[in-house]
């Protein structure tokens, strides 16, 4: 399989450039969850940094959207890539990566809506303060619910774009599996926070799976580039000719 050679950019340099776009998602999701616990954290860590931490959780909320905006770019960058191998799948993968993504800002508002509810400076005066603070624990609520919902988008996307590494031969097969084991780890994810939440060690392993499969493809198209097939020298009737000791009339 040989790649698009009329690209304005060579294929390696667009391999790094979309690894280094994954790659700086991933240290945004990591900042955000740090600066607000907006990600990983629960609905009382969120809670708690709103009310303790403002300034904090408002950077957070904006490293946040831009880990989206990311998300989106290292998408793009691999639908480029692997499109050469099936374009039906690699349409597919981005098309589920960027409905997840607009799930994921959707739910966003939700924090933005608290955060400004939070802020008597902003905050309605028609609103009790009893019931604004049950209306900014709703919105925390359905954040959380809308995360988790993107993670059923997040981990789909995985399975078409891990098949894709694997046929594609300028990636290494290990990280196609990886990717196919990461969709299975967020689908686990997915059903334990909507049907088992008292019981949030069961994806505990697949995080681990998750961290090396999308650290792991991140940082090999970053270093590595993708593997380019040399194209084969161009045969003229001369060159026959020469090799078999003819020549041409």
């Amino acid at each position: 399989m040989s790649l698009d050679n009329s690209r304005l950019v060579a294929p390696k340099a667009f391999a790094r450039i979309t690894g280094a776009l994954y790659l700086a998602f991933i240290v945004a999701s990591v900042v955000a969850d740090a600066l607000g616990h907006i990600g990983l954290g629960t609905t009382q860590q969120l809670a708690d940094s709103l009310t303790t931490a403002p300034t904090s959780f408002r950077l957070g909320l904006v490293v946040a959207f831009a880990s989206a905006l990311l998300f989106l770019l290292a998408a793009w960058g691999l639908y480029v890539l692997l499109r050469p191998v099936n374009k039906d799948l690699a349409l597919l993968f981005l098309l589920l990566n960027a409905v997840g993504v607009a799930l994921q800002c959707a739910s966003m508002l939700g924090l933005v809506w608290a955060l400004l509810a939070s802020n008597p400076a902003t905050a309605s005066t028609a609103i009790p303060p009893a019931q604004s603070q049950a209306l900014v624990q709703l919105a925390l609520d359905l954040y959380r619910t809308g995360f988790v919902t993107t993670q059923l988008f997040f981990g789909a996307w995985l399975f078409p774009l891990g098949v894709l590494v694997m046929r594609s031969r300028i990636l290494p097969r290990i990280l196609g599996v990886l990717l196919i084991l990461d969709g299975v780890a967020e689908f686990v994810w997915f059903l334990q926070a909507l049907l088992l939440p008292a019981y949030p060690a069961i994806r505990v392993p697949g995080t681990a799976v998750s961290f090396v499969a999308e650290v792991g493809l991140a940082s090999w198209l970053l270093i590595r580039g993708v593997a380019v097939a040399t194209p084969a020298a161009e045969t003229h009737p001369e060159a026959v000719a020469a090799a078999s000791g003819t020549g041409v009339r």
